[in-house]
């Protein structure tokens, strides 16, 4: 449904620009000159970045696709040799037909808003030039983005007949091997195409979150009539949405609607209809029209309610783990904290500043390690003293229970002394041990700084063996990066 919003957005975007009479002048051209160098590093850097990406994942998926085929092929034989043999004659050509098709450099017929806006622009200034300015350095980083962003187009469409003969080789296996009880093995295959789908989505939405510089090099071509011109005829949008050019008669515009009804002749009908159906068929219409919204509204709530495309089987009781669509480090979270106590006999008034990186094993559990630096206040505001009053080795695991509410537990060992050197860090008797259990809440706030604050409420089941006895409810405050 975003997929279509977007197309429906740039379409009405075209057609303001058709309709508009944006004057071609000497302002507007010298905006093009603007054009930072930074802006063509910034497309180079994100198209070789997901070139990267797309050599690596699909030849990934089709090894490990060809090896669970050749798994079940031997399963199969100890069933039925006749049967396995009809199923998997002529596997290794197939793979073989894709290695060769997805050599050859290929045009990518999916469209894709943010790389057909990139690659228009790039073509538009490629044609133009003379408004880059004179430096050689600027036009050379124009052609080598050039370059990668239609390499990167080929790769993403070799990605899509990876997926298209993985969703076809999985209904292919279905359709032969049910009957025999390879039901385990038909969901694995049906994860890995799940995956590797979703996996092209991410690298997709990647496109879609263009950077400052590129926003600001759009912005500053959109104020030109030229460039305007140039998206309407030369963009993929532009060839699967034909708009008229600024002549009305242009015989490729008549083409592309032939066959079609214009907007006036609808309108004519639609009237002609009205005035036929007598004083209540204006009503009659209005109704319609109300229904077919609510209609289309239930469509567009179903849509957003299965998420992704339709045609992602998900097995039967699977329930997708977003985390393995995103790369190592993606899955990494750093997350400070920190929990104060007031003065007694022997502390004074403490304040423990933490810092943990987790790691997502999945989208409900969080596993990580920390440590701790126990800053010391002195004892009240008429005897204010910075001391090091300890520190401390923290690890966690979080599981999501509903909503924002998390189960947290943690082991942590705290040195609870005041520092004078590092040696006495090695005195194993002055540690003391924290078995941590609790609840965690996750606050959105409406700001910048403090967006993902983290909540603890903490019980230290392990405090009351410790001496001297520290705190057993921990409360801490943190934010999520």
């Amino acid at each position: 449904m975003r997929k279509l919003n977007t197309i429906l957005f740039v379409v009405l975007c075209l057609f303001v620009f058709s309709s508009s009479a944006v004057s071609q002048d000497s302002s507007g051209l010298s905006n093009i000159s603007q054009i930072p160098e930074k802006y063509f590093e910034s497309v180079s850097k994100k198209a070789s970045h997901l070139e990267e990406k797309l050599d690596k994942k699909p030849q990934k998926v089709l090894q490990r696709l060809q090896k669970q085929e050749e798994r079940i092929r031997k399963k199969l034989t100890k069933i039925d040799s006749f049967a396995a043999q009809n199923v998997f004659t002529g596997a290794e050509e197939k793979y073989k037909q894709l290695e060769r098709k997805v050599q050859s450099t290929q045009k990518l017929t999916q469209y894709i808003p943010a790389l057909d806006t990139t690659i228009t622009t790039l073509k538009f200034l490629e044609q133009n030039q003379q408004w880059l300015g004179e430096a050689k350095e600027v036009k050379e980083k124009l052609n080598d983005a050039f370059s990668k962003v239609k390499e990167l187009e080929s790769k993403m469409q070799k990605a899509e007949d990876i997926k298209l003969f993985l969703k076809e080789r999985r209904q292919y296996l279905k359709d032969r091997l049910e009957k025999f009880g390879f039901a385990k093995e038909l969901k694995k295959l049906n994860k890995q195409v799940y995956y590797y789908s979703q996996q092209l989505n991410e690298y997709k939405a990647i496109l879609q979150d263009p950077k400052k510089i590129e926003r600001k090099a759009i912005d500053l071509l959109s104020k030109t009539k030229l460039f305007q011109d140039f998206m309407r005829k030369n963009s993929m949008l532009a060839s699967l949405f034909r708009m008229p050019a600024d002549d009305p008669n242009d015989p490729t515009y008549i083409a592309s609607l032939a066959g079609l009804q214009t907007r006036a002749q609808v309108n004519a009908l639609i009237q002609n209809q009205i005035a036929a159906g007598g004083p209540g068929a204006q009503q009659q219409v209005n109704q319609n029209l109300q229904a077919a919204h609510a209609q289309l509204q239930q469509l567009k709530d179903k849509v957003n309610q299965w998420g992704g495309s339709s045609d992602d089987i998900l097995p039967e009781g699977f329930k997708p783990n977003d985390q393995k669509t995103k790369s190592f480090l993606q899955r990494f979270e750093l997350t400070t904290n920190i929990q104060s106590q007031r003065a007694n006999n022997i502390f004074p008034v403490t304040s423990d500043l933490g810092l943990s990186i987790g790691y997502k094993l999945n989208d409900k559990s969080v596993i990580g390690i920390g440590a701790a630096y126990k800053m010391g206040w002195g004892s009240g505001f008429n005897n204010i003293r910075i001391t090091h009053q300890g520190m401390g080795l923290r690890s966690f695991i979080d599981w999501k229970l509903q909503g924002t509410f998390w189960l947290s537990g943690g082991y942590e060992q705290n040195y609870r002394y005041e520092i004078r050197n590092f040696d006495q860090l090695s005195n194993q008797s002055a540690w003391q041990k924290s078995g941590l259990i609790g609840l965690s809440k996750v606050v959105s706030l409406k700001s910048k700084l403090f967006k993902n604050t983290k909540l603890q409420l903490l019980w230290d089941f392990l405090s009351y063996s410790q001496i001297p006895r520290p705190n057993a409810i921990i409360f801490r405050v943190g934010y999520v990066f």
